[in-house]
């Protein structure tokens, strides 16, 4: 793993200045992750002080509640802030966990937990959510609700998030912070940062680690 430890309070301060909008010509932000590397290569950065699991309860692509603290206890989990429509950053980056999950043995790929919340809920409905990640991993847990909501959950995570707007061609933009966040089945602390630099590769040789709640 190419990897770099940062204070967690740092990159919450960092989180307040550097945003990415997917899809936007507009925004010529770096995203929070690029702070924590400090313009290097590295794609996963070591939180000295890790993330405490957000007390965040949505819903989820069954229209079911889903409480992120009691479903993904005792789990290794990864976590991801993005939406749907967007063109680039948000498919890639599922899409490279996607395929490095199938890389783990069937049994570890059931203990994983990987969840996608929309910063973008008024468009994507359980429904949406649904049929997105049917095509990247069914087992991808999809959640949205209120925007508030996911909004001060993704900021103690040091991940930014403004509500969507419309471009200049009228195109809805949502600006979002990038990182992947990958908590610990032991502590359930969030004790690894992913950019969005990380790559397949990047994600297949630390998902072994971390479904051990170890260091990769």
């Amino acid at each position: 793993m190419r990897k770099k430890t940062f204070a967690a309070a740092a990159l919450l301060a960092a989180a307040t200045l550097t945003l990415s909008a997917c899809g936007s010509g507009d925004s010529d932000a770096d995203p929070v992750a690029a702070v924590s590397a400090e313009g290097s290569q590295q794609a996963a950065t070591v939180l000295d002080q890790p993330f405490t699991k957000p007390n965040l309860v949505l819903t989820d692509t069954r229209g079911k509640q889903y409480d992120l603290r009691k479903e993904t206890a005792g789990h290794p989990t990864l976590l991801y802030f993005g939406y749907t429509n967007c063109p680039d950053v948000c498919p890639l980056t599922m899409s490279n966990i996607a395929v490095a999950k199938k890389q783990l043995p069937a049994a570890e790929q059931n203990e994983l937990r990987v969840v996608f919340v929309t910063t973008d809920p008024a468009r994507d409905t359980p429904a949406a959510l649904g049929a997105w990640l049917k095509g990247i991993d069914p087992q991808v847990v999809g959640l949205t609700g209120d925007f508030a909501t996911v909004q001060t959950a993704a900021r103690t995570l040091g991940i930014s998030i403004e509500p969507p707007y419309k471009d200049k061609n009228g195109k809805t933009v949502s600006t979002h912070g990038t990182q992947v966040i990958a908590f610990s089945p032991k502590t359930d602390g969030g004790y690894l940062l992913y950019g969005e630099d990380a790559t397949v590769d990047d994600y297949t040789e630390d998902l072994p680690a971390i479904v051990e709640g170890r260091n990769p």
